[in-house]
């Protein structure tokens, strides 16, 4: 497995975008950019990168638009740029999913302690590979694809498993429909039927009695709604998780 650091900048200006790519480029960091959110798309589509820096104003699109799309295809960092400072735009960034904001003009030597500190944090949060979400009811651990309703197991299919994930990381937010179509049904099909969508929601829905979790905005998409006064996740070491939840008679020791 490849240590390879990859950053994606989406900036229309094309000498900003280059002067960005020289002052965070390193030996063990590729660097790629976009000078359009179509651009940023079909990089997204092969890759994932670990960090991605995007200006707010695009030709083709809304940055804070497209910041909606990047957190639900994955749980990498979004450090905005823009040339507003108002406070308003700012807040408006950082509660769309933002993970940090700067205005231009900017210093680069701040520019790239942001961005070492985002991929610190990157690193620090892959080491948790085996954590816990935990909340009320439920304990999910995605990457061992174990799910538990009231400490008992719950059997998800893989595109429910795909779903569950996009909802519960990216609590409070809205997903779009068109957005969880391309992200869930990845395997290539021409034609996914829109009614697909609807059914996996509703067995999810079923599966985890999470009906008052997983809220339709119609006409637009699906969210799982966020509680204020809890964190977005709980971790847990997945180990500690299973003997305080279960005893040995129920781990089959």
């Amino acid at each position: 497995m490849s240590d390879r650091i990859n950053l994606l900048i989406v900036e229309d200006d094309k000498a900003l975008a280059q002067g960005l790519a020289r002052a965070l480029k390193t030996q063990d960091r590729g660097i790629k950019c976009a000078a359009k959110i179509r651009e940023a798309r079909q990089i997204l589509k092969e890759e994932q990168p670990d960090l991605i820096i995007l200006d707010v104003n695009l030709p083709d699109g809304n940055g804070f638009d497209f910041l909606g799309e990047v957190k639900a295809q994955g749980a990498f960092p979004v450090i905005l740029l823009t040339a507003n400072d108002l406070e308003t735009d700012i807040v408006a960034g950082l509660e769309a999913g933002a993970d940090d904001y700067i205005t231009k003009p900017f210093s680069l030597a701040v520019l790239r302690a942001r961005v070492n500190t985002q991929l610190r944090r990157r690193t620090d949060a892959g080491t948790r590979a085996k954590a816990v979400w935990s909340f009320g009811r439920y304990r999910f651990c995605f990457d061992r694809m174990e799910y538990y309703l009231d400490g008992k197991p719950v059997e998800l299919s893989r595109n429910e498993q795909k779903l569950l994930r996009l909802l519960v990381e990216n609590e409070g937010m809205i997903l779009k429909r068109e957005t969880l179509m391309d992200r869930i049904w990845t395997d290539g099909a021409e034609y996914v039927d829109e009614n697909a969508l609807s059914v996996t929601v509703k067995r999810l829905r079923d599966k985890l009695e999470a009906g008052k979790w997983i809220e339709t905005i119609y006409g637009t998409g699906y969210r799982w709604v966020r509680v204020h006064g809890w964190p977005q996740r709980r971790y847990v070491c997945w180990e500690a998780f299973c003997l305080s939840s279960f005893g040995d008679k129920d781990r089959g020791v």
